[in-house]
């Protein structure tokens, strides 16, 4: 039996079905961020059939467009100019870093073997303290072990019924195993509740208000370690060498970022967007920030920049489909890209020429790159992930220009693709190395159940972060509207039952999580939840990508800006 879609049965039970189609239909790559605002030009067709003769297309110059008023960078050329060479973090001795990764070697993990109750509770903080500082990737090896110890003693320690234990031990070895796919059963709690089922134990923590907000679940990992430092340095039994290693780590690896960024910024000049496409948001530093959340180690380098530069194109043509575009010119663009084929170039308009032009560039550089490493077969997939995604955006468009309100079932099968989540997904695995086989990007195009949840949760967040000012700018139907319309319910109804459904879809991401051994390699389901984390971060409280506010300020500053006082 398929879970139910929403929430509250007796609002729901209507949608059965139509999450049973959601689940057994390929779902398309979802780009559509925003939605389109509605064009005056008819066409007689909606097929994305044959392309038009240029003469019958309407100039460009010559069509009067909606301005959407997105406002310009926040950052101006604040990152363009770093000089990584001059950069005196970077002059760190490498044999300073290993050193201390020595230390911590030798003082935390050979440490892990001490027994007794207090060697137990010792290991679950240390363990603990290495993941949240964000340095555990420099001992997976050693970090994998110590788990695997942990859950061994777990049960000596935390589930004998004659042990009566400690309520922060049991719930932070339960929390570190669950975290890594270990399945503890959740009973063991039982001995901590009186005979109404309450807890026994109350823990007031100047922690608890930011894990309720925050739950590490939901936590990018980047932004968790540096709020993490100020907290472990105060702990009276911090490790030195592990809080000095965590904050040498953050600084060098921030150096790398400004690299990067300032390399793909470089590129953002060089193709001349915001000349050549003015009306398209310059989100580089937003769209880079993304990409650290989806991986922020330093062997994912390459793997970042092909990232962030097609979260970048993609922006561009949710753009285009959006806010620019009129319906015949979506028509033929859906139609070249589904070709893939630059003799199709001539017959854009300019401004699309020149999108079309960038994307098809972009791609020839990555197989390029995947060719070298023998790993060409990957850029087909990504293409196939692009051409769905603008057939999904297309989709949109022509209920736009019909002025249909689609059924809920037909609005979500398109809309979870033209989110972006399978397409950034995708593109994510590209550059991650001999991990990724043919095999986990056929499993991210069978709609998998983690996916699934992941694109759903994008979809709804969006929709309810961006439903009012969309309606107020006269763009097309949302899930809202459709949900409203479908079930006769009031928008907080429609909204009670979109979050209640979030609340229930994070709970399937974590079952996939706790399956080990996992049905792909657990670096591969990390991009799906990161990419699902950033989503949750920038759009619990409204749309904080494009409306670029304090949280973003803050999350960039914090991540690319300010290093860590050592």
């Amino acid at each position: 039996m398929p879970r139910r879609w929403f929430g509250d049965s007796t609002m729901s039970s209507n949608l059965n079905s139509s999450f049973a189609l959601c689940r057994s239909l390929p779902l398309p790559l979802s780009p559509n961020l925003f939605y389109k605002q509605k064009r005056k030009q008819s066409v007689s067709s909606i097929r994305a059939g044959p392309a038009k003769d240029q003469s019958q297309i309407a100039k460009p110059e010559n069509i009067a467009r909606p301005a959407a008023n997105f406002h310009p960078s926040v950052w101006g050329d604040r990152f363009i100019n770093y000089d990584y060479s001059n950069d005196n973090i970077t002059h760190v001795h490498d044999k300073q870093v290993d050193e201390l990764k020595e230390m911590v070697r030798r003082e935390v993990f050979i440490s892990l073997n001490a027994g007794g109750d207090d060697g137990f509770a010792h290991q679950l903080k240390l363990i603990d303290a290495i993941q949240r500082l964000g340095v555990a990737y420099h001992f997976e090896r050693e970090f994998e072990e110590a788990l695997e110890r942990i859950h061994g003693a777990y049960h000596d320690h935390a589930i004998n019924d004659d042990d009566d234990g400690d309520l922060y031990n049991v719930a932070l070895g339960f929390r570190l195993l669950r975290q890594h796919g270990y399945n503890v059963s959740c009973d063991l709690f039982n001995k901590f509740k009186d005979a109404n089922g309450n807890f026994i134990i109350v823990d007031v923590s100047a922690q608890i208000t930011q894990a309720l907000e925050r739950p590490l679940l939901k936590s990018l990992e980047r932004l968790g370690a540096r709020n993490y430092m100020s907290i472990y340095q105060d702990e009276a039994s911090h490790n030195d060498a592990l809080i000095e290693l965590a904050k040498l780590d953050f600084n060098l690896v921030q150096s790398l970022h400004k690299k990067e960024l300032s390399e793909i910024i470089r590129w953002w000049k060089e193709v001349d967007f915001e000349r050549k496409l003015p009306f398209a948001r310059n989100w580089v530093v937003e769209s880079y920030f993304c990409t650290t959340a989806v991986y922020f180690e330093p062997q994912y380098s390459a793997a970042r920049k092909i990232l962030s530069k097609a979260i970048v194109l993609f922006i561009a043509m949710d753009d285009i489909y959006d806010e620019f575009g009129t319906f015949e010119e979506l028509e033929i663009l859906t139609e070249a890209i589904r070709r893939w084929d630059v003799n199709c170039m001539d017959e854009l308009p300019d401004y699309m020429q020149i999108f079309f032009h960038i994307l098809l560039n972009l791609f020839n550089e990555i197989e390029e790159e995947m060719v070298k490493e023998g790993n060409s077969c990957r850029v087909h997939y990504a293409k196939e992930a692009w051409k769905a995604t603008a057939r999904a955006f297309f989709d949109e468009a022509r209920w736009l220009h019909e002025g249909c309100i689609p059924s809920m079932e037909e609005y979500m099968h398109v809309a979870t693709t033209s989110v972006g989540n399978t397409l950034l997904s995708t593109i994510s695995l590209l550059g991650m190395g001999d991990v990724v086989t043919k095999e986990a990007f056929e499993w991210l195009f069978s709609n998998s159940k983690i996916l699934r949840a992941s694109n759903i949760i994008f979809r709804l967040m969006n929709d309810i972060a961006v439903c009012k000012s969309e309606k107020e700018r006269g763009l097309e139907a949302s899930s809202v509207d459709c949900y409203m319309k479908q079930h006769g319910v009031s928008e907080q109804e429609t909204l009670d039952v979109f979050n209640k459904q979030v609340v229930d879809l994070w709970k399937d991401i974590n079952e996939e999580l706790l399956i080990k051994p996992t049905i792909v390699p657990r670096p591969v389901l990390m991009r799906v939840l990161n990419l699902t984390r950033v989503m949750d971060l920038l759009y619990k409280r409204g749309d904080g990508f494009t409306h670029v506010g304090k949280l973003m300020k803050d999350i960039v500053t914090s991540l690319f800006l300010d290093p860590v006082p050592l």
